[in-house]
């Protein structure tokens, strides 16, 4: 089978390798499957340059969620196990990490449903407890976590707020269903929610980039508002000033939903149903902005990485070598494909294991 290799840490661009390889062996309670789709999140940027918490043995695959058929064939998603990640032909998953893939949904959409949206729903709803009327503020609307986020809050009841950097990423962000949306390059965060609010503030805040876009969260979070940490997508982890918190009467909830499947794996599931009942109803819908052959997916996992993209990526290993759009096609990226190199390292950035968040800091 074909596969993506990485012998060494670096950019993506630089170390993923297109490979021939044997079919991973399933080990004990683990299940093999034929990767129909997989979806790129910015973990998978981080495992190749080694930067994420969980670092797998080299060589290994990228790609940390698919969907996929199984060997008794049923269309299921999954969070694959590494080292034999989603960016190939075949992957492994541990079977409690295996769900039925929602009908509603093509294979490149039920692919981005998983992590993201059930990241979301976690941090909205167990977490910060979100209620129908409330304002919700969504740091990197437009991309992946983001945009989870803004179709779960609409499907709540909330207020959305949306911020984005571009206009590109606006526009994006209102197809979506944000209220109002703020261009963080061009408008000042705070002042626009005060604005929009009517000096209130947000009721909750989604915050999956740190750095600057938490010190404005602290700044226009409402009375008895949440902050829900999700990731540090610009770098930056930030340290928040605790009596600031409690002068405002304001929450920092932290969310790593990777916990859950230790923790309360019958959460996971139940949240599934949930997911799969809204993409029934057509209340959410994941944003796949790309299509690509398994030729290209070196240069996905980098765009993704610099923060360039809107939405999903999705990588097609069965499929022909298509779509970056109506009318468009996607070339294989064959410079990838050849790539070799030597070692590399490098420094820590925070995403939590088993989780999509940080890929939106430019959204």
């Amino acid at each position: 089978m074909q596969a993506w290799r990485v012998h060494r840490n670096g950019e993506p661009s630089e170390v993923m390798r297109l490979e021939e390889t044997d079919r991973p062996v399933p080990g004990p309670r683990q299940l093999l499957l034929r990767v129909r789709a997989a979806n790129v999140n910015f973990p998978d940027a981080l495992l190749c340059r080694g930067h994420y918490q969980v670092r797998p043995p080299l060589p290994f695959t990228p790609g940390v969620e698919v969907c996929a058929d199984t060997e008794d064939g049923r269309r299921v998603i999954a969070t694959a196990a590494l080292p034999h990640g989603g960016l190939a032909e075949y992957a492994l998953a541990d079977e409690a990490d295996v769900l039925p893939a929602p009908d509603t949904l093509d294979d490149a959409e039920a692919a981005a449903l998983h992590i993201g949206y059930q990241t979301g729903w976690f941090g909205l709803h167990r977490r910060a407890a979100l209620r129908e009327g409330e304002t919700l503020l969504v740091h990197a609307a437009a991309g992946g976590v983001g945009s989870a986020a803004v179709q779960l809050g609409k499907a709540a009841g909330a207020r959305v707020i949306g911020v984005v950097g571009g206009p590109d990423k606006a526009a994006t962000a209102r197809a979506l269903g944000c209220d109002t949306v703020i261009d963080r390059h061009t408008e000042d965060i705070v002042a626009a929610v005060k604005e929009a609010t009517g000096g209130r503030g947000a009721d909750v805040v989604y915050d999956p980039v740190g750095g600057p876009a938490y010190a404005a969260s602290a700044k226009c979070v409402a009375f008895e508002g949440r902050i829900v940490v999700v990731g540090f997508a610009a770098g930056d982890v930030p340290a928040p000033a605790l009596n600031h918190a409690l002068v405002k009467n304001y929450a920092i909830l932290g969310l790593h939903w990777g916990l859950y499947r230790q923790k309360d794996p019958a959460a996971v599931r139940r949240c599934h149903d949930v997911l799969t009942e809204y993409a029934a109803k057509g209340l959410i819908k994941p944003l796949v902005s790309e299509r690509v052959a398994l030729a290209a997916a070196a240069s996905a996992v980098q765009r993704v990485a610099d923060g360039t993209t809107t939405g999903r990526l999705a990588v097609l290993p069965t499929g022909p070598g298509t779509t970056a759009g109506p009318g468009t096609t996607t070339q294989p990226d064959r410079a990838g494909a050849d790539r070799t190199g030597a070692d590399g390292g490098g420094a820590d950035q925070a995403a939590g294991p088993g989780d999509a968040t940080g890929e939106g800091a430019a959204r």
